[in-house]
């Protein structure tokens, strides 16, 4: 019973926009004192899992990502995207897909996607006269792509709480963030093929110089996930090292290539890195000592009872576990979302047959699709912010986006395993 208060408060207290370490934190403080459990063992616990190597390469992403974002090193990457499509309708829209998805594969973020993108695309779209609403909710919508191209820290997380392969958990995730990225695309020309007040841009006289051009000017930034991707893969760099060499690269490429920087952006940077650092830090720490009393408890044993109570068709399970996980990224931001999910949800998905990593492509697209769906959608709110459109004319859309995209992505991704399953058994075998 005393279980059950607990997860409703802290379902409230969640909906209603308390900040994740204070819901959890006080929940448990509640539950310690009220229950008489043994504090210091559930704290000597968060802090020995905290204490690894791997959870550096959070941080690390997070100061690469802000340094991007104020060096402009996205912004010849839009540049380009933008002369490729910008003479189709629709083509300026969905160069911002693109353009998020070539941004998450360095940040990792959808958060730090979606603030870059989106204030740099949002200004051409509007000169370009593109429907507000639509535009907005697309460059919301394709956001997530940072949480499903790799490197992603919400993989990572994934693999170090339940002590997988990194790589595998990466390679899980890329074909369903293409096959995502692609279905974004075609809803988006399907959307805006007969606005005749979009404005279409000429194609140049002289296309490829101007494509090789702004290639040129591009190829720092383009470099740099092809160093970080193929540091990875190719065996020389671990995730955490990929994360140091790409704050290493982005701080001279944004202080003397593209000159974003300046020592007063760089400063703020810094600053802004580490009060995210500490505000993700914590939120791991809390959401561990959640997941450990969880387990303590015996919750996903008694979670796995009920479901099964229900139904023991794996289809059925299925189905369930993807609500779960979707309402929780509702609730919760990603890193939160995958911890938790992680430990409660992980060996329901094991003992109905999932594999462990093709759950990690599942999870991955189920939390991002609840970070965008109203009505909590905690990157639909930031979102608004970022565009400046209300977020009234964001909802809409975006469940366009989310039925016709994410939904089709979510349900193939989960009942055809090889669509998650085929890279890593390529690099790693069956």
């Amino acid at each position: 019973m005393v279980i059950l208060i607990a997860i409703i408060l802290i379902c409230v207290l969640l909906a209603i926009g308390v900040s994740v370490p204070l819901a959890f934190g006080g929940v448990l403080i509640v539950l310690a004192y009220t229950g008489g459990y043994d504090v210091s063992g559930f704290f000597a616990t968060g802090h020995w899992k905290m204490n690894s190597v791997i959870l550096l390469a959070i941080p690390l992403f997070i100061m690469a990502g802000d340094i991007m974002q104020r060096g402009k090193i996205a912004k010849p990457i839009v540049e380009i995207a933008e002369l490729m499509f910008g003479h189709l309708r629709g083509g300026l829209s969905a160069a911002s897909v693109v353009a998020s998805a070539m941004f998450g594969a360095i940040s990792g973020s959808g958060a730090a996607t979606l603030t870059c993108i989106g204030s740099i695309i949002m200004p051409h779209l509007r000169k370009a006269r593109y429907p507000a609403g639509i535009s907005g909710a697309l460059v919301i919508s394709a956001s997530p792509l940072g949480l499903l191209i790799p490197p992603s820290g919400a993989q990572l997380l994934y693999a170090w709480v339940g002590q997988l392969n990194v790589l595998e958990c990466f390679l899980a995730t890329v074909v369903p963030g293409l096959i995502l990225m692609t279905l974004l695309i075609i809803v988006n020309f399907v959307i805006l093929r007969k606005d005749t007040e979009i404005l279409v841009t000429e194609v140049p006289d002289r296309f490829f110089r101007a494509l090789a051009g702004k290639t040129a000017i591009a190829t720092p930034a383009i470099l740099m996930p092809l160093i970080i991707l193929g540091g990875i893969y190719g065996g020389i760099m671990t995730p955490t090292e990929a994360a140091g060499v790409a704050v290493i690269y982005a701080i001279p490429v944004g202080f003397f290539v593209y000159r974003g920087l300046t020592l007063k952006t760089f400063y703020e940077s810094m600053k802004h890195s580490a009060i995210m650092v500490g505000v993700v830090m914590v939120m791991i720490f809390t959401v561990l000592i959640a997941s450990r009393f969880l387990i303590f408890e015996d919750i996903p044993s008694l979670a796995e009872d009920l479901i099964y109570s229900i139904s023991d068709n794996p289809i059925m399970i299925f189905l369930m576990l993807n609500l779960v996980m979707l309402l929780i990224g509702m609730l919760m931001d990603d890193i939160s979302g995958i911890i938790l999910s992680a430990s409660l949800l992980l060996p329901i998905a094991v003992g109905a047959g999932m594999d462990p990593i093709h759950f990690a492509a599942v999870l991955g697209v189920n939390l991002g699709m609840g970070n965008i769906t109203p009505p909590t959608a905690p990157l639909l709110y930031l979102g608004s912010q970022v565009t400046g459109v209300p977020v009234r004319k964001l909802i809409w859309p975006t469940l366009i986006f989310i039925v016709f995209a994410w939904l089709p992505t979510l349900l193939i991704t989960t009942f055809i395993p090889g669509i998650a399953l085929w890279l890593p058994n390529m690099f790693f075998g069956s």
